[in-house]
């Protein structure tokens, strides 16, 4: 059954509202863990997807990518962290970059765990929960591997800085200011797709492998 535009919208809203707030909490949460607080003062360790909304990335975008069917793409405003902050910075930079793709895998088997209570409901509500159920899962894998990616400023990029000895670590996250450029140049272009999907299917596999 084909579903109409206004039909997607309702059932990738919740998901993708969902993925993205977790996402962010979840940097804040360990952001904390490891000593800063910024965020935590900032009021950005919330499930309240309000705090975390950004019109474009979090609304339109990811609206845009579902009428034109290609990879579902967007983001929040990022969480405030001030790494000099963090107990061992360069070190602890990678666990509060990879919380955020961490929670995502989360959250992905959570949305398998659902499907299977779907299941045993009600047709009425069995069909829309399956369906929101897929969209999760497809989501929170697009972002978690996408994420990944050792582009700064995305949490890849934060791992590939923490992993870098120290010389090139600081030459690597100066390409942080052309990030986001180079992210939507890669995504017109098709090549994003050429890199991430492989990825996501290898990462769905497993989950279904796993969990399904």
């Amino acid at each position: 059954m084909d579903l109409s535009l206004i039909q997607k919208i309702v059932i990738y809203a919740l998901p993708v509202l969902f993925a993205i707030t977790v996402h962010e909490a979840a940097h804040g949460y360990a952001a904390k863990y490891f000593g800063d607080m910024t965020a935590y003062k900032a009021g950005r360790i919330s499930l309240n997807p309000i705090r975390h909304i950004d019109p474009f990335g979090t609304i339109l975008l990811p609206a845009l990518s579902i009428m034109l069917g290609g990879i579902l793409f967007g983001w929040a405003k990022p969480v405030p962290v001030d790494f000099s902050k963090l107990r061992n910075p360069k070190k602890d930079m990678l666990w509060v970059a990879a919380a955020g793709p961490a929670s995502n895998f989360l959250m992905a088997i959570f949305w398998v765990f659902v499907i299977k209570f779907a299941i045993n409901a009600p047709e009425s509500i069995a069909y829309p929960l399956v369906l929101m159920s897929k969209a999760g899962i497809s989501i929170n894998i697009v972002l978690m591997v996408l994420n990944l990616l050792p582009l700064p400023p995305l949490d890849g990029g934060r791992i590939a800085v923490s992993l870098l000895p120290t010389p090139y670590a600081v030459k690597f996250a100066q390409i942080e200011r052309y990030g986001f450029i180079i992210l939507i140049v890669l995504m017109f272009s098709g090549v994003l797709s050429k890199i991430l999907d492989p990825l996501i299917n290898t990462v769905y596999g497993l989950i279904i492998t796993l969990f399904g």
